[in-house]
């Protein structure tokens, strides 16, 4: 009995630490986003996740060396938008554009990677939360499933 309460305890404190890491996440993507200058072309901040994806041109996103710069190459904000009535069902945005990298300002540099690494956070949730709803609409599957063996 312990260790079931023991993984119930764990496993209510990492839900709770991910709400609040949420939260804050949260707080700090809103606060980019105004220090970014979004509005122009996003709308208000809420608008911001109807995106499908966000990119990033001339700044590398990748675990291993996230942050690094790609020399010669143009810092920009892309945003993905899916239209499923157009011709070309994915169209990308430029949501900021900032010129060669490697003479934009290092501490600018780093609010956009950190603002992209923010929504992507946020957008998985938002995701998860989708998919769970899509799953609680099917229909509940028989108690004997041994049909399907």
């Amino acid at each position: 009995m312990s260790s079931a309460l023991e993984r119930l305890k764990e496993l209510t404190s990492k839900i709770s630490s991910y709400e609040l890491a949420r939260k804050e996440n949260m707080r700090t993507l809103a606060d980019l986003f105004v220090t970014l200058d979004l509005t122009e072309k996003v709308g208000e901040f809420h608008d911001i996740f109807e995106f499908k994806a966000i990119n990033l041109s001339g700044i590398s996103l990748a675990e291993e060396d996230i942050g690094t710069i790609k020399e010669g190459k143009y810092l920009q904000i892309i945003g993905i938008k899916y239209d499923k009535t157009a011709k070309v069902k994915n169209r990308n945005i430029s949501l900021g554009y900032y010129g060669r990298v490697e003479r934009v300002d290092e501490a600018v540099r780093n609010t956009i990677v950190k603002f992209i690494i923010a929504w992507r956070f946020e957008k998985s949730f938002r995701t998860l939360e989708h998919y769970y709803t899509m799953l609680e609409k099917l229909p509940k599957p028989e108690a004997d499933s041994a049909s399907l063996s």
